[in-house]
């Protein structure tokens, strides 16, 4: 299930934290619940992906992306992702999330999050392209920030995401039918 009180704690925790800039870093806190875990006892990978919306949101949220997604009927959804996991997370262990833009182009908005352990190691890493849907589709990451009263200009997108943005592009869709 989803988990809608965790989302809900962490919009109203963040309710009142200062405004960041477009590609501010958001710093939330969280824990590994039981429910989290897999049947190795570790963080499930889905529910670390889902874990990185309680990141994601409020840092939307703080860069003043709400009101203008509210005021235009508009919705936010995960257009792909690359996840490097590289500790375990085990139940009870408590985790820093660091949230951040990266940039956008004509379509979507990238970001990147990180988990962090309280050892200083970092447990995973996300790279996410997000969408901003409307009724009509995909709205472009231009008239998005035109709503929210910002600059539309996107610093150049770092390497490794423009190098996973062209290999994403070789990518067959719809994937090729090898049962028939």
């Amino acid at each position: 299930m989803y988990p809608f009180f965790r989302l809900g704690w962490q919009l109203w925790r963040h309710r009142n934290d200062p405004p960041i800039d477009l590609l501010g870093t958001h710093v939330s806190h969280h824990v590994c619940w039981p429910w989290d875990l897999d049947m190795w006892r570790e963080l499930n990978n889905g529910r670390t992906l889902t874990l990185y919306d309680l990141g994601r949101l409020p840092m939307a949220a703080r860069m003043g992306m709400m009101p203008a997604l509210r005021a235009n009927g508009w919705g936010m959804a995960v257009a792909g992702a690359s996840v490097r996991w590289r500790h375990r997370v085990h139940a009870f262990e408590r985790l820093e999330m660091r949230s951040r833009g990266i940039g956008w182009d004509a379509r979507f908005i990238y970001s990147e999050q990180s988990l962090w352990k309280r050892d200083g190691s970092c447990a995973s890493h996300a790279l996410i392209r997000g969408v901003v849907t409307g009724p009509g589709g995909i709205v472009p990451p231009e008239q998005v920030l035109a709503a929210m009263g910002r600059d539309a200009t996107s610093p150049p997108l770092p390497r490794w995401v423009r190098g996973w943005i062209d290999a994403d592009a070789t990518r067959p869709w719809p994937p090729m039918d090898d049962a028939g």
